[in-house]
């Protein structure tokens, strides 16, 4: 029986890029709730911080390399009992002219932003469907419902998640729920960890704990989508029905 104001009590979730930033506030508000929580990242020592907060579970992994998703998604489940929901939470960005990206850079845009969420959740699918809550939250980001100039690969990443998550949705909708929450820019080492910090006038980075409270929100109710903040949905609603207009909007406020 759940405790009073535990909304999660009891709910098995899995995190990952749980070390740092989003998913680090993501397990810490998950545990607020009620969840039992088991992070994974690459990090040890972060893992090992953020774990002490949450009182979790940590397996550090480098979810790139070949079958390490399989592996993760099976120490999870072992530590926690069985798995009800996946938060797929690592990214990693590189902003600058599309001509300078290598194909180093490239490839990793795609493998932590898009490769590894699929194969994460590919792996945690048996689990899931076991679950009468199976769920999956992917954290994907307003430039992949807009793209942005100088975000090129990693705005198609994120694009491409957001429709892994439009198709998984038609696929298994009917026994998994599935969320995308698109923050805009989030107050996070993402950027200092990428090869430039973030410049744009528009908008300011948000704190970390409102996109976690969003990752809460949507293991709850199974939300479909959510962009953060709700008014940057106009953007991606005026990229759809006016993208012309858009453009020059854009280029006016970058």
């Amino acid at each position: 029986m759940r405790a009073q104001g535990q909304p999660l009590g009891g709910r098995r979730v899995l995190v990952t890029g749980g070390s740092s930033g989003i998913g680090a506030a993501a397990a810490v508000a998950l545990r607020g709730a009620g969840a039992s929580v088991a992070l994974t990242g690459r990090s040890t020592a972060a893992l090992a911080s953020v774990a002490s907060r949450c009182d979790s579970g940590f397996l550090a992994a480098d979810l790139r390399v070949p079958e390490a998703a399989e592996s993760v998604v099976g120490w999870a489940c072992h530590t926690l009992g069985g798995l009800d929901t996946v938060v797929c939470a690592a990214g990693s960005g590189w902003a600058g002219p599309f001509e300078k990206m290598t194909d180093v850079d490239i490839d990793a845009m795609i493998d932590v932003n898009l490769r590894v969420p699929m194969q994460t959740v590919r792996a945690a699918l048996g689990a899931l469907r076991d679950s009468p809550y199976g769920g999956v939250v992917l954290v994907g980001s307003i430039v992949g419902l807009v793209g942005v100039a100088e975000e090129v690969a990693y705005s198609a990443a994120k694009a491409g998640l957001a429709g892994f998550a439009d198709a998984l949705r038609l696929e298994l909708g009917d026994t998994l729920a599935v969320s995308l929450i698109s923050p805009a820019a989030v107050n996070t080492p993402f950027f200092d960890r990428r090869n430039r910090p973030y410049e744009r006038r528009w908008p300011q980075p948000m704190p970390v704990e409102r996109v976690a409270e969003a990752i809460v929100r949507a293991v709850i109710t199974g939300q479909p989508s959510r962009v953060i903040p709700s008014w940057m949905t106009i953007a991606a609603k005026l990229h759809g029905v006016a993208p012309g207009l858009y453009r020059v909007l854009a280029r006016r406020f970058a």
